[in-house]
């Protein structure tokens, strides 16, 4: 796969986003699996503990991987990068492929570690809240990634160190999970809902997962590169 790439030197990069990405879409759904059979917690207290274990997982995986592909492990965050003008075009398509491969081989992890525990749960598939309609969940999968684009491409723009860039994007996906998460699953990152429906079969409202995050991001990535442009040039 990588020697069919034309950047065949950028394996570093794609190995490291494949990497970040399946880690985050093995341990974030999982927590999802496990909330789920914990039956002491309340529904604020399980979403409080998936919350958790998104952004600390996002954080730590900046801080390990951040220094060698910039560890955005979400096809929507390239897709912001790439409107907002700051990422090589090249290693667009890798870093999407890789990205999405992580998230496969995750929801593959998933059905082997959870095979028949906690059906119900769809190896922690994103799912819309009952009476949802797609186009509301898709208006609120914009919002959400729009603001964790904008927190980002902050972060890798504005933000010094990888401590600081970790921190600040962990807590911002913390936030809007707890927001948006009882209501969409908080996604935002279509390798995220890919890999555990693949693999538990459940595709209702993927459309939303898909369509929601890359509009977001395209947003952000427009809007945050017009303020840098101008920014850098009244500075």
């Amino acid at each position: 796969m990588l020697a069919s790439f034309p950047l065949s030197g950028h394996k570093k990069e794609c190995l490291s986003e494949m990497l970040g990405t399946y880690l985050l879409v093995l341990i974030g759904p999982a927590s999802v699996v496990i909330a789920s059979q914990i039956s002491y917690l309340s529904a604020l207290e399980a979403l409080t503990f998936v919350a958790l274990v998104f952004g600390c997982t996002v954080a730590s995986i900046i801080i390990l991987l951040g220094k060698h592909s910039g560890a955005h492990i979400n096809p929507a965050i390239t897709v912001a990068n790439a409107a907002a003008g700051i990422f090589k075009m090249e290693l667009f398509m890798p870093y999407v492929v890789f990205q999405l491969v992580g998230g496969l081989l995750a929801g593959l992890s998933l059905k082997i570690v959870f095979n028949g525990l906690a059906p119900h749960a769809y190896l922690g598939s994103t799912r819309l809240a009952t009476g949802m309609t797609p186009i509301e969940g898709i208006v609120l999968e914009i919002a959400g990634t729009f603001a964790l684009a904008v927190a980002a491409l902050s972060a890798s723009s504005i933000v010094r160190g990888h401590a600081k860039q970790a921190v600040f994007v962990g807590a911002t996906l913390f936030a809007l999970i707890m927001i948006i998460g009882p209501l969409t699953g908080a996604s935002f990152n279509p390798a995220r809902s890919l890999g555990p429906s693949v693999f538990s079969g459940y595709f209702s409202g993927q459309v939303v997962y898909w369509v929601g995050p890359l509009i977001g991001a395209g947003f952000a990535g427009v809007i945050f590169g017009a303020w840098k442009r101008h920014y850098g040039q009244t500075r």
